[in-house]
């Protein structure tokens, strides 16, 4: 599980200031480091034994809620639609979708229990919805001839949709109370994520580059 999770945390740190570095990617490159952030948190939460009282617990719950609802799902796709489409965000835009990912990580962390399934279907959908556009981004990556990060991003991104799917609605058999099984699945396939779709990203961010006539696709 730690060891899961410290790839997770590496990941997301070296990415996410790659995507600020090398592509004044903000959408991008702040909600990989949110993520490492909490998991962080969760690796510190986990290795001293603190309870449901604990703020870290909280805290947890909290980040958790906003990359599910509108971080690896909204900000992603506007994050990638920079080499799809050739969308360049505003600074109010940026702000904005933050925003709403905050407001997002409070409604479903606080108001967990009073919205039950109906909280559990919205994350479904909203990745389902965030699958099918990473399928296109898989498409884009095999049309300019780069296989490899084609093949890498539809397996990842599949067995993130699985993750996705197991995660309110499926117990894993012989797991344990904390879920250590699943957890142990769930950052490892997430630390992937962040690292295949990175250099995903970069391939067509390249090929874009060196052919300027295909910076705005026509569909």
């Amino acid at each position: 599980y730690a060891l899961a999770d410290i790839f997770m945390i590496v990941a997301g740190f070296t990415y996410g200031f790659k995507f600020i570095r090398n592509y004044q990617n903000y959408l991008l490159g702040l909600e990989w480091i949110i993520v490492a952030s909490s998991g962080t948190n969760f690796l510190v939460y986990g290795l001293v034994g603190a309870g449901e009282s604990s703020p870290m617990f909280h805290a947890a719950f909290f980040l958790d809620a906003f990359s599910r609802s509108f971080g690896i799902t909204i900000i992603l796709v506007l994050g990638l639609m920079k080499v799809t489409h050739g969308f360049r965000p505003s600074i109010a835009v940026d702000v904005g979708v933050f925003g709403l990912a905050i407001v997002g990580g409070l409604v479903m962390s606080l108001f967990a229990t009073d919205l039950g399934v109906a909280g559990a279907i919205f994350y479904v959908v909203m990745n389902a919805l965030t699958t099918l556009f990473l399928c296109y981004f898989a498409w884009r990556l095999w049309r300019i001839g780069a296989p490899s990060n084609a093949i890498a991003v539809a397996a990842v991104t599949i067995a993130a949709a699985i993750i996705a799917g197991i995660y309110d609605f499926y117990r894993i058999p012989g797991d344990d109370q904390h879920h250590t099984v699943f957890y142990i699945l769930a950052l490892t396939t997430w630390a992937a994520q962040m690292t295949i779709y990175y250099y995903g990203y970069r391939a067509l961010d390249s090929h874009t580059a060196r052919t300027p006539a295909e910076k705005v696709l026509v569909a």
